[in-house]
């Protein structure tokens, strides 16, 4: 039992390497060790509230984590992927001690529960958006979910109507064909 702990221990800091290189050298502003707040004001903050508040302005907008880091699908399959709890513990086995959402997110692990996050951007049934399509094609995450990485809590910031789909078709001149996203 010890052995697959630490062999799990071993391959989440090593799975965090690339990531902690990312991260600013001189760690904030003041050029001092960036720490998030553990608490937070949370009332006037667009986008549903989550189980555990999760911070993308802290982790892909100070830290400067690859959104394919926890999104490991984005690229291959037709959603991004939701990151395993296995993926956060990578880090937060050891950052973030102090912080009751880190500790949720602990507990969660320790009980073998998931995360039942609450979906934000909400597409009706009969479209499709292959995320894997406009990954290729190179269109950045904050063309459709604009700017991610200064959001405490995410919200749906475009309106993901057909009219706003197909103005981005037409404009980088790709497929307006009703079939592209209704099948």
């Amino acid at each position: 039992m010890f052995r697959g702990t630490l062999a799990g221990l071993a391959l989440s800091v090593a799975a965090f390497a690339p990531v902690a290189a990312q991260q600013p050298a001189s760690g904030g502003p003041t050029g001092g060790q960036f720490v998030a707040p553990a608490n937070v004001d949370t009332a006037g903050l667009q986008g549903p509230v989550q189980p555990i508040f999760y911070r993308h302005d802290v982790h892909a907008g100070q830290y400067k984590m690859d959104c394919k880091y926890c999104h490991f699908a984005v690229e291959r399959g037709p959603h991004p992927g939701i990151p395993t709890l296995s993926t956060c513990m990578g880090c937060h086995l050891i950052a973030g001690s102090g912080n009751p959402e880190v500790a949720k997110l602990r507990d969660a692990v320790n009980k073998k529960t998931p995360v039942e996050w609450v979906k934000v951007h909400v597409l009706p049934q009969f479209v499709h958006f292959p995320h894997y399509r406009h990954v290729k094609a190179e269109v950045t995450c904050q063309t459709c979910h604009g700017p991610i990485e200064s959001m405490p809590r995410v919200y749906q910031y475009s309106s993901l109507k057909m009219g706003w789909c197909l103005d981005c078709h037409e404009q980088r001149k790709v497929t307006t064909d009703c079939t592209a996203c209704h099948y």
